[in-house]
């Protein structure tokens, strides 16, 4: 049998790159959230509605992934971190990426609000408007507030779900979202300590170049306290409970102590390392997030049998 690849001219875009377009990294985390969103929400959903939920909310993420891609392509093109996505090497022209982002955007909205409710839709195409327009477009090279502003586009996935379940937003919504959105922040920033010149070189100002390390290493800490105890004040509503309470401690008490590490460190010792610490957080922020959802699920995944919840 003859390899389809043979066909393939250099350079050609394969389904792998179109696949890249949509951010698939960001978009588990999106579809995991507004899963547990939709899941741990008081009103049972059909599976079949819930499924088509969390699949047009997967492709509103993709949307924005795309329309991301369409617009910093100049600067992904100088970053060492994103020089390789499809549209900085060539693999996918500018024009496609702007009209799979557009394509998606329009049938994700429009079929969530037809499989679920229109106020979920609403959210949803804010969401895609905010990624893309206020954060890709305005705050990310006009401000060095561009990730706490920013923000926000990556904390509305659960409030989507919810929203899909309720036809409603509530204080536990509201609490997810908040979640999200105070740890982003330390998240990027502790990316940003080791990723050296990149975001200068394309002329973002992160605060790690508008600030400096110092400064970055301050706000670390400083969000990561202010993160606390919205994430454990979660453990005391209708979506909390004991399990959820004993993971939001240990999470963010090992949280605020790899930030404490951070802000102590002198910058020629974490040269010397090659950003050991950094790295080490940055890594146990992307399972901080999981975990503390994960914990949520478990809540609502045991509250029929009694186990879950106060």
């Amino acid at each position: 049998m003859s390899d389809i690849r043979a066909f393939e001219q250099p350079g050609e875009a394969g389904f792998g790159d179109y696949v890249q377009l949509l951010k698939p990294r960001v978009m588990s985390l999106v579809v995991f959230t507004a899963l547990v969103g939709l899941l741990v929400a008081p009103v049972a959903v059909h599976p079949v509605i819930a499924f088509a939920s969390i699949l047009f909310v997967a492709l509103g993420a993709g949307a924005s992934g795309a329309l991301n891609m369409w617009w910093d392509a100049d600067i992904d093109a100088v970053m060492r971190r994103t020089k390789g996505r499809p549209v900085p090497a060539g693999k996918v022209e500018a024009g496609e990426a702007l009209a799979v982002g557009l394509a998606l955007s329009g049938l994700s909205v429009v079929m969530l609000g037809l499989a679920a409710n229109w106020l979920a839709a609403g959210l949803l195409a804010f969401t895609i408007f905010f990624y893309a327009v206020v954060y890709s477009m305005w705050l990310k090279r006009s401000t060095p507030q561009n990730i706490v502003i920013g923000g926000a586009a990556g904390a509305f996935p659960p409030m989507v779900g919810w929203a899909c379940a309720t036809g409603s937003v509530s204080i536990e919504s509201l609490l997810m979202f908040a979640l999200i959105f105070m740890w982003t922040p330390p998240h990027f920033w502790a990316l940003a300590l080791f990723m050296k010149d990149d975001y200068s070189k394309a002329g973002v100002p992160m605060l790690t170049v508008t600030h400096g390390r110092k400064a970055t290493r301050n706000h670390i800490l400083v969000y990561t306290l202010l993160l606390a105890p919205v994430a454990v004040g979660a453990a005391f509503t209708s979506i909390g409970g004991p399990i959820y309470l004993t993971a939001a401690v240990l999470l963010n008490a090992w949280f605020i102590l790899g930030a404490w590490r951070i802000w102590r460190r002198d910058e020629a010792v974490a040269e010397a390392d090659s950003y050991a610490v950094e790295k080490s957080v940055f890594r146990f922020s992307l399972y901080y997030l999981f975990l503390h959802f994960g914990a949520f699920l478990a809540e609502a995944a045991l509250r029929p049998y009694g186990l879950g919840g106060w």
